[in-house]
């Protein structure tokens, strides 16, 4: 199934000076869950432990724009994205970077959200591709394993961010009886 998920909605084209991957996470919690915090293209910081502050102006729409504060220990301060894809039938997120202190230049990524079923229960099948250009002084491969490991460490974040969740909305149906 993911190789299908990928082909059908993963499909960047790099050019010469640039690199492209999808990674792939499977996560113990509802679709519905995971897709809220996903879609949060105004919170992303609930679940991206390298955030540290957001900010947005006006609704949340396709070309909308956010500013991002990065935590220190990482070779940015700020981020400028822009939405370019919502689609919450097929939950679907694009961003693309648009500015920022940072060398990620030309940085396009997709979010995909699929149900699925883990060990008998309602699980979530989250990928993520990109392509960016690869800075002067850099390789491809390790500017795809430098992104490949934020991603990694995004998605490690959500899954249990939404784990967390799930665990927090049986326990009130669970209280309801």
């Amino acid at each position: 199934m993911e190789a299908q998920f990928i082909s059908r909605h993963h499909k960047h084209q790099p050019k010469g000076n640039q690199c492209s991957s999808s990674v792939v996470r499977h996560i113990k919690a509802p679709v519905d869950i995971v897709w809220l915090l996903v879609r949060g293209f105004d919170q992303p910081q609930k679940y991206k432990p390298f955030i540290s502050k957001c900010s947005t102006q006006g609704d949340l729409k396709i070309g909308s724009v956010r500013e991002v504060n990065v935590k220190s220990g990482l070779p940015a301060t700020t981020s400028t994205e822009r939405l370019e894809l919502l689609d919450d039938k097929e939950h679907i997120l694009g961003v693309k970077i648009v500015g920022g202190d940072h060398r990620l230049k030309n940085y396009s990524s997709i979010i995909t959200v699929h149900p699925e079923i883990i060990d008998g229960k309602h699980g979530t099948l989250v990928i993520e591709s990109f392509v960016v250009d690869v800075p002067e002084g850099n390789t491809k491969e390790e500017t795809c394993y430098f992104v490949d490991a934020l991603i990694n460490c995004n998605l490690k974040s959500l899954a249990e961010v939404s784990m967390r969740m799930a665990m927090q909305d049986s326990m009130k149906s669970i209280n309801r009886f």
